[in-house]
């Protein structure tokens, strides 16, 4: 049975990287959304460097995997899984790995909502020199620098000790 009192009091604590989880979801999903109905054989040029041009990708970065969602689907519930099981090891390494996870499981929680709904992930940002991306992706990407910098610099100090 779960304990609510522990649960509600972990709630509490990290209210404002949940809500900031759920922000990061919205913008995911809004800005997806504005693909789908805007740039579908519409892209828009936005300077001479980006493009928002509408992909759909059944793989992931740079063409690997390509029609390969239901590998792709496990990834990612194992990376959420672990994100969600590890919590208390990762807010071990402070502020910057917590965030550094709260992005990484936005991105992959918006990621594998398209994979699940739509069979493939909305891709929209292209600086034509890179693959497409996401706003998920940069969350990904952004809360992985994080999270390995924070590991890092814990490794660091904590070599200093010995």
């Amino acid at each position: 049975m779960p304990n609510w009192s522990r649960m509600s009091a972990w709630i509490r604590a990290y209210r404002g990287m949940l809500i900031v989880a759920a922000l990061l979801l919205l913008v995911d999903r809004a800005t997806k959304v504005w693909a789908l109905t805007s740039l579908v054989d519409r892209p828009i040029v936005v300077g001479k460097y980006l493009w928002l041009n509408y992909v759909e990708n059944t793989g992931m970065a740079f063409g690997l995997f390509q029609n390969g969602n239901a590998v792709l689907e496990i990834v990612m519930l194992l990376v959420i899984g672990y994100i969600i099981y590890s919590w208390r090891e990762i807010a071990q390494y402070g502020k910057w790995a917590q965030w550094g996870a709260v992005l990484i499981l936005s991105g992959a929680l918006g990621n594998l909502y398209d994979r699940i709904t739509l069979g493939f992930v909305v891709d929209f940002i292209d600086f034509r020199i890179w693959p497409v991306f996401n706003a998920a992706d940069s969350f990904i990407t952004v809360g992985a620098l994080l999270l390995a910098i924070s590991l890092l610099k814990y490794t660091h100090s904590s070599q200093e000790k010995i």
